[in-house]
């Protein structure tokens, strides 16, 4: 399957992951979704007047080229539901993202994976604690996944870094840039 193909099938209005793996199902790849016909499509559970309209326009692939550019620009992999080496705990979701943009060298299926997610405005207390349970967990193989945001996220970060733990930083926002900006520190090479 195309890696355009498959970025664009996220750049369609009104589809989510179900609605996208619907589609997969149906059409057999993603490359067979933006060449069915109109009729094809409508046959489709799920699949209305809007959403085909949204499929025929150009737009999404038009997205996709402009994304895939960046990606292939900036090293960055993209992991498709289907492939081996999404996160397998992820695909147990019915609703997971089809698509993740992965950068770094860090096992997404690793067999020990923590999620450390906390307020942005973190007190004293809360860093102490965060970095004392990293200092717990290093000894122990984890990888930690956290947002890279203010306050407990990035005090996981740091923490990781300091103790030399696998650390995962999940962003929720688009590719281009990075928020918050100061925590640019933390990550290596990313842009």
């Amino acid at each position: 399957m195309s890696t355009l193909h498959k970025i664009a099938l996220t750049f369609i209005k009104s589809i989510g992951p179900v609605n996208a793996k619907n589609l997969l199902a149906y059409c057999g790849s993603a490359e067979a979704v933006f060449s069915a016909s109109k009729k094809q499509l409508l046959q489709i559970p799920g699949i209305g007047e809007k959403t085909v309209e949204a499929i025929l326009n150009t737009d999404a692939l038009k997205r996709a080229e402009e994304e895939l550019k960046f990606v292939e620009k900036h090293n960055i992999e993209v992991l498709f539901f289907s492939d081996d080496n999404y996160p397998k705990r992820l695909k147990n979701c019915f609703d997971s993202p089809i698509l993740l943009y992965f950068k770094g060298e860090a096992d997404l299926n690793h067999k020990r994976i923590i999620s450390i997610v906390g307020t942005r405005n973190a007190t004293e207390y809360g860093r102490n604690l965060c970095k004392q349970l990293c200092l717990v967990l290093a000894p122990y193989n984890v990888l930690i996944v956290s947002g890279l945001a203010y306050g407990i996220d990035v005090t996981a970060h740091k923490e990781c870094i300091a103790n030399d733990i696998t650390t995962v930083g999940v962003l929720g926002h688009g590719l281009d840039r990075l928020y918050p900006q100061v925590h640019k520190q933390f990550l290596k090479k990313w842009f």
